[in-house]
């Protein structure tokens, strides 16, 4: 079988770091081409636009969309329309109402959409959700804090609407989340920073509970400095469950019980490669809506200014 061609449009820190390794290290996968105003790759074919590339480029099957999600929409309809299958780096959009439209037309044209969540693919959480499906859960708290400086230098569209400030890291957490829990949960009530000179939320606090009450308090920040923190923690009724780096270790009463080294992308990769070859979309909206409705809930509180710089 021929591998399948693949074309990174968007050549960030998250496509250079992430993306190009689990490429490589996916059997049946091979980068074909980059589409980036302003980076390239060497030996690798290059184009400015994914129209260029969809006219003039290299042959590729399928595009990967590392872009800020302001413009994902537009390039994620282009490529469906030129027989493409689509990968969408998370958050999918802008919106959550962009990504239907996106579905049917993936549809209609018989080729894979497929909306990840990297942070699922983490070594303990399939671990993690086995064993509490075994247990009564009582509460849930996620504490994820990072130093927006080290992860996102100078990348002015994360503090731009759409580009979801604090909630581009913080929704892995409510993707991890929503993978242990399958049942609706609700977001009922958020605490939002805004810096005063940025349009997205610089740090987030949200109360989350399901239809029976469980409670989850989520909180985010982007100011953390020094070590960073990935946890959720769940009370049960036979005793405390911990998933600590972004769900590379899982703590079970006290005691580490399994840790283990992220493949998360290469996992993804395998993933795409599966529902491309059965023509299968994989569209799991339910990390993006709890962030949508924090927005739509949270009241706003304006705080210090923030500067790249240190």
């Amino acid at each position: 079988m021929s591998p399948l061609r693949i074309a990174i449009v968007g050549f960030g820190k998250i496509a250079r770091d992430q993306h190009v390794p689990a490429i490589a290290a996916t059997e049946g996968a091979v980068l074909a081409a980059i589409a980036s105003p302003n980076a390239s790759l060497a030996g690798v074919p290059h184009v400015a636009t994914l129209d260029e590339l969809l006219c003039n480029g290299p042959p590729v099957d399928a595009v990967v969309l590392c872009t800020p999600p302001q413009v994902r929409r537009d390039l994620a309809a282009m490529a469906l329309a030129a027989g493409k299958h689509v990968m969408l780096e998370k958050p999918p959009g802008a919106t959550v109402g962009e990504i239907g439209p996106l579905l049917t037309a993936a549809a209609a044209a018989r080729r894979t959409l497929f909306a990840t969540w990297h942070s699922r693919f983490a070594p303990v959480v399939e671990p993690a959700r086995q064993l509490l499906a075994g247990r009564r859960i009582t509460a849930v708290r996620i504490s994820w804090k990072e130093d927006v400086r080290v992860w996102h230098p100078g990348q002015a569209w994360i503090w731009q609407p759409g580009g979801l400030g604090v909630f581009d890291p913080g929704i892995n957490a409510l993707s991890i989340l929503t993978r242990i829990l399958p049942q609706p949960l609700f977001v009922t009530s958020a605490d939002l920073a805004f810096p005063a000179n940025r349009d997205a939320p610089i740090a987030a606090k949200l109360a989350i509970s399901d239809a029976v009450g469980l409670p989850i308090a989520a909180d985010f920040d982007f100011r953390q400095t020094g070590p960073q923190t990935w946890n959720i923690d769940f009370d049960t009724d036979e005793g405390p469950v911990t998933l600590s780096s972004g769900g590379a270790k899982l703590s079970v009463d006290g005691e580490l019980r399994l840790e283990a080294a992220k493949a998360e992308y290469t996992q993804l990769y395998q993933r795409f490669l599966k529902l491309a070859a059965a023509g299968e979309s994989d569209v799991d909206l339910a990390p993006f809506q709890l962030v949508a409705d924090a927005f739509l809930l949270g009241r706003r509180r304006t705080v210090e200014p923030f500067e790249d710089s240190a």
